[in-house]
């Protein structure tokens, strides 16, 4: 499914400082997905952000493990900055039954994101996260480099995932 971005509506205002990610990014490597309780994987991973003119970005990503092609994490939501700062929600609802709300300010090409608030499906399985952070950057070459760590209920935050991509749409 292509999510293109709307040529025909201007991006709102309000979301102008996050223009650098909008289109379409594919992994130019496989990702890295490591915790202390599963085996090590490998990943490829395609994110869509796209706007229809309101003071949101909307993104989707979808992950497949790299020797199976399996579908992975599904994450899906928005992206809003809170008028006149760098202060930025990600609100984010994942296929694992997981939905967050993520705080964080925007520097320059980063966003720096928290979780600030996790709600889960009453048979979710354990070890269940507890606490999120994640970080988009868009290095000197082109590429997005995202950072996501995670603590559960038995393990305290740690690094779970680490990708690069290239836009392959704007």
């Amino acid at each position: 499914m292509t999510c293109p971005v709307s040529s025909s509506v201007p991006l709102n205002a309000a979301v102008a400082p996050l223009e650098w990610l909008l289109g379409t990014w594919e992994s130019d490597e496989p990702g890295e997905g490591t915790f202390p309780t599963i085996k090590p994987f490998r990943y490829t991973e395609t994110l869509h952000f796209t706007h229809v003119g309101q003071p949101v970005i909307n993104f989707m990503f979808n992950a497949f493990h790299i020797e199976t092609k399996k579908p992975l994490h599904r994450e899906s939501g928005f992206i809003r900055m809170k008028p006149g700062t760098n202060h930025v929600a990600f609100i984010n609802a994942q296929n694992t039954g997981l939905v967050d709300i993520e705080e964080g300010v925007l520097t320059d090409k980063q966003l720096k994101l928290q979780s600030c608030a996790l709600s889960r499906i009453s048979f979710a399985k354990e070890p269940q996260v507890q606490q999120i952070s994640r970080v988009f950057r868009l290095q000197p070459d082109g590429k997005l480099e995202q950072t996501v760590s995670m603590a559960t209920n038995n393990q305290p935050l740690t690094q779970h995932l680490h990708i690069t991509y290239q836009r392959t749409s704007s």
